[in-house]
C-alpha cells in the first residue's frame, strides 16, 4: 500500500520502536511506516488502516505493538474475532492488561455481552488505571443494555467520576453514555441534564450530544443548501428556457 513520502516510521510511540528494535533496520523502517499509517487513517478510513495493519502484521507479527494495531484496525471495522485474537495475543506477549476493556467490547460485538459482563468482574479490572475502569464500566453498562437491562445500565454507570465535576478525557463519553441509558428508561428530564453536561465536557466533539439536546427539545434542522436546489428544480410556467436549464442542470450533477 502507497505510503506518503513525508512518513518516515520515527512518529510512532517510543515503546513500539523500542519492540521494532528486534528486526533488521530496513524491516523495522517497513513496519514502523505502516503502523504510522494505520495511527493516521484509523478514524477516517478504517478501510485503509485495516489494509496497513495487515501489511505490518505480514511483516513482524512477533512484535506486541504490531498485534495491537492490527487489534484495533480490525475493531474498527466491526471485525470483533479478529480484533479479540490480535488483543489476546497481544496480552500474552506483554503480561500488560490495558487492553482488558476493549477485549470485553470485542465480545459484546460477536453477540456474548454475558462474556463481556463477566469480564467486568474479573480481576483484572482492578489492575487497570482510573481510564481503563471507565472504560469498562461504559462496556458493562453497553452488555446490560444488551441483555436488555436497562435500569442496571444506569445503575452500573453511577460512579464518583460520573459524579465529578472535573473534565477528564473520559468525561463527557461517560455523561452521554449515562444520558442516554436514562433516556431509554424514560427519565427524559434527567436525560436531558446530563447530556447537557456532556456537551460542556466535549471539548474535542466525541460526541452528538447537541443533537440529542436538540431532539429532546424538538428543535429540527433545515438544510438550506436543499432547500435553494428544490426551489431550483421547480419549473417556471411558459418558460421553456427554464425547463431546459433544469434538465441541463439535473444531467450534470447527481441529485443526493
Amino acid at each position: 500500500m502507497p505510503i506518503p513520502e513525508d512518513v518516515t516510521g520515527e512518529e510512532i510511540d517510543k515503546d513500539v520502536r523500542q519492540e521494532l528494535l528486534s528486526l533488521p533496520k530496513t524491516l523495522a523502517e517497513d513496519v514502523a511506516k505502516n503502523l504510522v499509517m494505520v495511527a493516521k487513517t484509523l478514524d477516517e478510513d478504517p478501510e485503509q488502516a485495516y489494509g496497513y495493519s495487515r501489511v505490518a502484521l505480514r511483516l513482524a507479527s512477533r512484535v506486541p505493538g504490531v498485534r495491537e494495531a492490527a487489534g484495533f484496525a480490525a475493531y474498527a471495522v466491526g471485525k470483533y474475532g479478529e480484533a479479540l485474537a490480535e488483543f489476546r495475543a497481544a496480552r500474552r506477549m506483554t503480561g500488560s492488561v490495558e487492553l482488558w476493556p476493549v477485549m470485553a467490547d470485542c465480545e459484546r460485538g460477536l453477540g456474548r455481552p454475558e462474556k463481556a459482563l463477566a469480564m467486568a468482574g474479573e480481576p483484572e479490572v482492578q489492575k487497570l488505571d482510573r481510564a481503563g475502569q471507565v472504560e469498562m464500566r461504559l462496556v458493562a453498562a453497553g452488555a446490560r443494555r444488551d441483555m436488555g437491562q436497562a435500569d442496571a445500565a444506569v445503575v452500573t454507570l453511577q460512579s464518583p467520576e460520573l459524579a465529578s465535576n472535573s473534565v477528564q478525557p473520559w468525561t463527557a463519553r461517560l455523561r452521554y453514555a449515562y444520558a442516554d441509558a436514562l433516556l431509554e428508561v424514560g427519565r427524559e428530564d434527567e436525560a436531558r441534564e446530563w447530556f447537557a453536561r456532556a456537551l460542556e465536557a466535549d471539548q474535542g466533539g466525541t460526541t452528538d450530544a447537541s443533537d440529542r439536546l436538540a431532539e429532546l427539545d424538538g428543535v429540527e434542522f433545515t438544510d438550506v443548501l436543499e432547500d435553494a436546489e428544490d426551489a431550483d428544480d421547480e419549473p417556471v410556467e411558459g418558460d421553456a428556457a427554464a425547463k431546459d436549464a433544469d434538465t441541463s442542470r439535473e444531467g450534470r450533477f447527481e441529485q443526493g
